[in-house]
């Protein structure tokens, strides 16, 4: 299966420091996809976030785990523990956290797993769909009936995540598999809650599937877009797009 990639990640117009964190790499005969968010003040974030793409990076590629959704989980524990460590015996870095997005790509399969309220999309044949469900307390609330999905949208509480790497808890790594085949075209989205605080549900799905367009032009548009709402956060994506003959 043949398949494009681009990737960016940027400070945003109202923050001091890009505490996101992304990475790409090409291993084990397949790519693997990673983002991050930090949280933590006095750039403890950023440190939170770069110790875990560095760190699933490592524990993916060496582990022996013949199970990819494993082997991601193992990379994701591995990563919250070296964060909580980290916090825990540097003062200044106390209390930093952070999500993690994590997407593998080989042969006819993508495997993901996800802890945070960032977010993995994919969109088949046009059609946009969520995989990632936010651990986040204003999904709670949905979830348990005490607010819509139109009320969430603006919950003043919307960032109050409820698990994250390093926050010294038991995190419940959320996985899954999908299967790609040739016959469809699909594109894969990994971001952070940057971009999907100011871009809705309908607009991405419109942006994944321009066909006109290659990837780097829709990424260059959804920055644009992200930048004229006024990118009140540190924003980044991956864009991975079937490759047309």
């Amino acid at each position: 299966m043949e398949y494009a990639y681009t990737s960016l990640s940027e400070i945003g117009l109202k923050r001091k420091d890009n505490e996101d964190s992304i990475g790409v790499f090409e291993i084990l005969g397949g790519t693997l996809f990673i983002v991050c968010d930090g949280l933590g003040g006095n750039k403890a974030g950023e440190v939170a976030s770069q110790i875990t793409v560095e760190t699933i990076l490592e524990t993916f590629q060496n582990s022996t785990i013949d199970d990819f959704l494993e082997r991601i989980r193992y990379s994701i524990i591995k990563a919250h523990e070296k964060v909580t460590e980290t916090s825990e015996t540097d003062f200044g870095l106390k209390g930093m956290a952070t999500t993690a997005e994590v997407l593998f790509i080989k042969d006819d399969t993508a495997y993901w797993g996800h802890v945070g309220d960032s977010r993995i999309y994919l969109s088949r044949n046009g059609i946009l769909k969520l995989l990632t469900k936010d651990h986040s307390l204003v999904q709670k609330l949905v979830d348990e009936g005490y607010l819509t999905l139109k009320e969430a949208e603006n919950h003043p509480n919307k960032n109050i995540i409820m698990q994250a790497l390093g926050d010294g808890n038991y995190i419940d790594v959320e996985l899954s598999k999908v299967r790609i085949t040739p016959q469809e075209f699909y594109r894969f989205l990994l971001c952070s809650d940057g971009v999907t605080a100011v871009i809705k549900n309908e607009e991405l799905e419109k942006f994944l599937d321009d066909r006109v367009k290659n990837i780097n032009q829709l990424a260059e548009e959804m920055k644009k877009l992200i930048v004229k709402r006024g990118a009140p956060d540190n924003y980044s994506f991956i864009i991975i797009s079937k490759k047309e003959n």
